[in-house]
């Protein structure tokens, strides 16, 4: 019998997950219901109530496999993965990951990054929205002290790559869309995932552009981010590049 209020809890978690616990048992009350069907009523209802917070954070990939299906792929993961915080919308972080090993999903290679797709919408949805930097406050830097300085990117902003197209795969998963078949060997994507005032959405960009954007996110600075897009293109542009991320709100500070 658990001893202390972390034991307890600990059997609980346990029993939500599919332990069979009969110590824990002993500490529910029953009457007319017994408490071992108590205790079962409690963790469908937490099962169900994870799983449906999952359907909203991935509405994607849920159009993507169907109701019935998800709601199998949402409940094993609940199964091995139960929150850690009390806020249902920053639960669902290790879905992509789960789904990339979920045999039943073998045969549908994308999935894992739609999920991927999905969590960083919904990361750049319920970030505060922070104004990003404009044309004149970036002109008033000194232009020879640019190149060693690094960029921070608004709240919610990240990078997601694919080797599908990932942005017609999600664009042909929303409500009303046409019904028109995604050709999965078309090629592949980079999306840049950013905050706008009132939603999330994306972008697509170039390798090069994906990869200066990339090196920045990683925390380098302006010349070496530049270097590394010009590996991946030689006519990347810096100017244009700097244009199109002032212009998308993202940059939020040079430091």
């Amino acid at each position: 019998m658990p001893q202390s209020l972390a034991e307890l809890q600990r059997a609980f978690a346990d029993h939500l997950v599919g332990v069979e616990r009969a110590d824990l048992v002993t500490l529910v009350a029953g009457d007319t219901i017994p408490a071992a069907s108590r205790l079962d009523v409690y963790r469908r209802h937490v099962g169900h109530s994870l799983a449906a917070a999952l359907a909203t954070t991935f509405s994607t990939v849920q159009t993507v496999v169907g109701e019935g299906f998800f709601r199998g792929l949402a409940q094993a993961f609940v199964r091995q993965s139960l929150p850690t915080q009390p806020v249902l919308s920053e639960y669902g972080a290790g879905l992509p990951d789960f789904i990339a090993g979920y045999e039943p999903a073998r045969d549908l290679p994308y999935l894992a990054d739609v999920a991927r797709l999905d969590w960083a919408l919904s990361c750049a949805f319920h970030a505060p929205h922070v104004e990003g930097l404009g044309a004149s406050q970036l002109a008033a830097i000194e232009a020879d002290r640019l190149p060693s300085m690094t960029l921070s990117l608004t709240p919610g902003t990240a990078l997601i790559t694919s080797r599908f197209p990932l942005g017609r795969i999600w664009l042909a998963s929303q409500p009303g869309a046409d019904a028109v078949p995604v050709d999965l060997d078309s090629g592949g994507t980079r999306l840049l995932v950013l905050r706008r005032p009132d939603d999330a959405a994306f972008v697509e960009m170039s390798r090069a552009e994906a990869a200066f954007v990339g090196a920045l996110i990683e925390g380098r600075p302006i010349e070496a981010a530049a270097g590394t897009a010009f590996q991946a293109d030689t006519a990347f542009d810096l100017s244009t590049v700097f244009a199109r991320l002032l212009g998308l709100q993202v940059i939020a500070a040079v430091q």
